[in-house]
C-alpha cells in the first residue's frame, strides 16, 4: 500500500523536468550550495516526515504485538506523522503555486 509520502517522494525527481529547467542560473555567490540551501532544507523536511511515519508505524506495530507501549504514545506519534505529512503537502502546494506564478510572469 502506497502512502501519500511515498507518492510525494517518488514524484520529486520529476519536478521541473520537460520544462527547460535543467540549467541553474546563479543569482549571486553560492546559491544552492551549503547547509541551508533550499534543496537541503527540503530533503531534511522530507526525511523528518519519513522518520515520523516510521516511528508511528513502529509504535503501532509494537502496540499490536502486545508490547509495553501506551496507547497515548501510539496516538500521539500517529497524529504527529499526520500533521507533518499535511505540512509537507501544503509546502509542496505553495511551491507549485509559486512556480506557476513565475512561469505566468514570463509569458
Amino acid at each position: 500500500m502506497q502512502t501519500r509520502l511515498d507518492l510525494i517522494t517518488r514524484s520529486l525527481p520529476q519536478f521541473g523536468q520537460d520544462r527547460g529547467l535543467t540549467t541553474q542560473v546563479p543569482v549571486g555567490g553560492t546559491v544552492g550550495t551549503g547547509e541551508n540551501s533550499f534543496g537541503n532544507t527540503l530533503t531534511r523536511a522530507i526525511n523528518e516526515v519519513s522518520d515520523a511515519r516510521d516511528r508511528s508505524g513502529d509504535l503501532t506495530q509494537r502496540f499490536a504485538n502486545g508490547e509495553n507501549v501506551e496507547l497515548h504514545q501510539v496516538m500521539a506519534a500517529s497524529e504527529e506523522a499526520g500533521i507533518a505529512l499535511d505540512m509537507l503537502i501544503e509546502l509542496r502546494n505553495k511551491v507549485v503555486e509559486a512556480y506557476r506564478s513565475v512561469i505566468s510572469m514570463q509569458s
